[in-house]
């Protein structure tokens, strides 16, 4: 959502009286990315807006349908329990079964990603199972306070039905609003962590924004995460742009089996905050990853590249460099550390 926060105001109170002016991240009243000296400047607000208002947009939604497999609970069900699985449900947002529990990631089973009911970014397809037949959810973590990561229809409805929420500095309040049970959620700064069902959860660094109005810029911070389970380490990057923190996480937990990475909503106006499929394959890297695995797109029109520009560029990057790559289709079950065929699934859709 890089064209709401163009406009944001910065937040104006003081430190002193801040519940997180402890916080490495926490400067002026808000929380600020690390120092990056090659990160690119954005595009001015107005330029932004003035851009979203007046331009067109050419084949930045799809014509055809993209293809959804339809999950059943007896099918999550049949998953191993003693492995790790990857459920994609769209955009940024993913079921997982790790070691026979469920986790949610970024979930959005809403049809905009917008403040409003009536306007804004549409679905491009219907989740692969509905809310209703979602499994006992025993974690769910959240990335940053943007709409297309953080619905409000999703949480009002897993509000009591979700046995602990995992989120950055901040993001507790937006939660406790939409009804969840206070004492279910826990904060993190970067570098904090905590272990779950089994599941070791740390938050990383990544380099975005937060805010949901015109009015509460960097209110929240924003992270990455790492995820260890059954002795297998998975990265979800969030939302963020390229820079030298991907090594230091890579450094710090030797590598990861499986990368979820940002690859989409990219543009030239806001290139600090999104990364371009290059970048993305920079970044997986830095991380020492195995298997790249390609998200934040298919699902919302959130930019102005066509919508199948980052799912093109990072298969074709990929397979110059030899990098391991999944693509999965909406609701395709991925099972860390099995092999698996990488299918172009979007080639020959308009």
């Amino acid at each position: 959502m890089a064209a709401l926060g163009a406009l944001s105001g910065c937040a104006t109170s003081g430190d002193a009286d801040s519940p997180y002016r402890a916080s490495p991240q926490f400067k002026n009243g808000g929380f600020v990315n690390p120092p990056n000296a090659d990160a690119p400047a954005s595009a001015s607000g107005w330029a932004i807006w003035s851009r979203f208002l007046f331009s067109g947009k050419v084949g930045t939604v799809p014509k055809d349908p993209i293809p959804v497999r339809p999950l059943t609970p007896a099918q999550l069900d049949a998953l191993a329990p003693q492995a790790n699985h990857i459920v994609r449900l769209g955009h940024s947002s993913h079921l997982l079964k790790l070691q026979g529990r469920y986790w949610l990631i970024d979930p959005v089973f809403g049809e905009r990603v917008s403040p409003f009911s009536f306007a804004g970014p549409k679905r491009f397809h219907a989740p692969p199972l509905q809310l209703q037949q979602l499994p006992p959810i025993e974690g769910l973590i959240l990335s940053h306070d943007h709409y297309d990561h953080l619905d409000v229809p999703t949480i009002e409805y897993l509000a009591q039905r979700v046995q602990r929420y995992f989120v950055p500095l901040g993001v507790k309040a937006r939660l406790v609003d939409m009804g969840v049970p206070a004492e279910r959620v826990q904060e993190f700064d970067w570098w904090q962590g905590a272990t779950h069902a089994g599941v070791k959860l740390t938050a990383t660094p990544a380099q975005h924004f937060s805010g949901r109005t015109l009015a509460d810029r960097n209110r929240t911070l924003w992270a990455s995460w790492a995820l260890e389970s059954g002795g297998q380490r998975i990265f979800y990057s969030g939302d963020t742009g390229y820079f030298g923190g991907f090594k230091q996480i890579g450094d710090r937990f030797g590598g990861f089996d499986i990368a979820l990475m940002e690859n989409g909503a990219y543009d030239p106006y806001w290139p600090a905050v999104h990364m371009t499929p290059e970048q993305s394959v920079r970044a997986f890297t830095d991380l020492r990853g195995r298997l790249l695995y390609s998200v934040h797109n298919s699902t919302f029109d959130l930019a102005f590249h066509t919508w199948h520009d980052p799912l093109d560029r990072i298969a074709d990057l990929a397979a110059a460099k030899g990098i391991a790559l999944a693509t999965p289709e909406i609701g395709e079950v991925l099972t860390v550390g099995q092999p698996r065929t990488n299918r172009r699934w979007w080639a020959g859709l308009k």
